[in-house]
């Protein structure tokens, strides 16, 4: 349960960094299992097995498998967001009575979460998706007033490895303009680097802010991955998502063609159920 101290905090500044306040195990098994998607199509690529739990031999060998086959790279990274480990945890009470009780009456999922590994060597030609610049999240949720976004690392993270800046009290500010060409809509209004506050984590620990908030991405100058979730959640009862007819920017569709050509063969199918 949040204090009436730290709601108050919450509605001033817009974020509250909540220290030891998730299930280690559950984020721990979240991360394991993730590693254990890579390592399969790791072993597939590369031809050899990896140590989970050695991060550094891992994570190296996530770097030659992304320059190797970048494809296969792209889908696994969307595969393990949808591990259901994650999924029960977004739809878990610890979460959701956190969600309320910065005055989420009804919430609801704005969108599915997010699982992020962030590494200047998971870039292709310069791409900043691995390091995003000032944004709020409104901007590509578009849902209630309200809404909020849950975000925690699942290993440590500080300024090295590139944990999230935020503006304390931006919020307020109303929705800015933004470039909208980026993956998230970076904003284009001037900003003073001096008012960001950098924020520092332990596997635990999590932040909850207004979609509203300005932030970005730090500069993750180490040589590891920043593994971390996002989650998003809307309010049903907030009036002028009401009004707007619940909008949901967010475009889920198949791919029309077959991802694998000419498969799969009957004789595949058979050999499955026979």
């Amino acid at each position: 349960m949040l204090s009436a101290e730290q709601i108050e905090q919450y509605k001033k500044d817009g974020y509250l960094l909540l220290k030891n306040t998730l299930n280690k195990e559950t984020v721990e098994a979240i991360y394991r299992e993730a590693r254990e998607i890579f390592a399969i199509q790791i072993n597939h690529v590369l031809g050899r097995s990896v140590d989970v739990e050695n991060r550094d031999e891992f994570e190296q060998a996530m770097f030659e498998f992304f320059e190797k086959d970048f494809n296969a790279f792209v889908s696994t990274g969307k595969t393990v967001q949808h591990t259901v480990l994650l999924h029960k945890l977004g739809v878990s009470d610890e979460i959701l009575n956190l969600v309320k009780g910065v005055g989420i009456e009804k919430p609801v999922i704005a969108v599915r979460p997010a699982m992020q590994f962030n590494s200047r060597f998971l870039s292709k030609d310069g791409s900043t998706h691995w390091k995003l610049g000032a944004h709020q999240d409104w901007r590509t949720g578009q849902g209630s007033l309200d809404s909020v976004v849950v975000w925690f690392p699942m290993v440590p993270a500080g300024e090295e490895i590139g944990a999230l800046q935020v503006i304390p009290g931006s919020h307020t500010a109303g929705l800015m303009q933004a470039n909208t060409t980026g993956y998230s809509g970076y904003i284009t209004d001037n900003l003073k680097d001096e008012d960001f506050i950098q924020t520092e984590y332990e596997v635990g620990d999590v932040l909850i802010f207004s979609a509203f908030l300005v932030h970005r991405s730090g500069n993750n100058v180490s040589r590891n991955i920043r593994w971390s979730v996002q989650l998003r959640y809307n309010n049903l009862t907030e009036p002028t998502f009401i009004e707007r007819g619940f909008p949901m920017p967010y475009i889920y569709k198949p791919q029309e063609e077959l991802v694998t050509p000419d498969f799969p063969s009957a004789s595949q199918i058979k050999e499955v159920y026979a």
